[in-house]
């Protein structure tokens, strides 16, 4: 696939042949709904905790005799439905990590790759740099290159004067090729591809 390579004022200033392999591979949409999920429960901490009636503290002592009081037989305070009692069927801390192959992983970034190049959702540019962090600059360079839309702009390497100038921009996020995932891909509109970073993802994507 063949498109255009534009500069940071939007202009086409050559063109470019994207990896078949990566950018023309068939859409499996099932893989990256599991690859999303697995993205998704992974970043779960599954610290949460709550006590059960065996955990919270008082409770010890029978409330009142089991007859001849016209209430309810209780056996304990710190039953659930008592005020300060404990609760029943309640989260407790659990690992929610999914496993996925490697090459499923990779497969199902492929696929959504090849997805956004079939809708000209990359945006393939020359050099993506700054001499000084500078929000307005790099705001005005996002807007000739994609609009108003969503972008994720994929780096080859660390860029300061870049990330600086791309964190206070809301629409917009940086990310290090080499950290592509499926979840970041999914979540903005349009991706931007300097000449540098296709390299890094032909490197493990090829």
């Amino acid at each position: 696939m063949e498109v255009e390579v534009k500069n940071m004022q939007g202009q086409t200033v050559s063109r470019v042949e994207l990896p078949a392999a990566i950018f023309e591979a068939p859409v499996r949409g099932d893989l990256m709904h599991q690859a999303l999920v697995r993205q998704l429960a992974n970043a779960r901490q599954g610290t949460h905790s709550t006590k059960t009636r065996g955990e919270v503290s008082g409770g010890g002592k029978k409330p009142w005799k089991q007859k001849g009081t016209g209430r309810a037989r209780q056996g304990s305070t710190r039953a659930p439905h008592w005020k300060g009692g404990g609760k029943a069927h309640t989260p407790k801390p659990r690992d929610y990590a999914l496993r996925m192959p490697r090459q499923m992983r990779r497969a199902a970034l492929r696929s959504a790759l090849s997805a956004k190049a079939a809708e000209a959702q990359i945006v393939v540019v020359d050099t993506l740099a700054l001499g000084q962090p500078k929000t307005a600059e790099m705001l005005k360079a996002l807007t000739a290159l994609v609009g108003a839309d969503t972008v994720l702009v994929l780096l080859p390497e660390r860029n300061e004067n870049v990330e600086k100038s791309l964190r206070n921009i809301e629409h917009a996020k940086y990310l290090r090729a080499n950290y592509l995932n499926i979840r970041d891909l999914l979540s903005f509109d349009r991706v931007v591809l300097p000449l540098a970073s296709l390299d890094v993802i032909q490197g493990y994507l090829g």
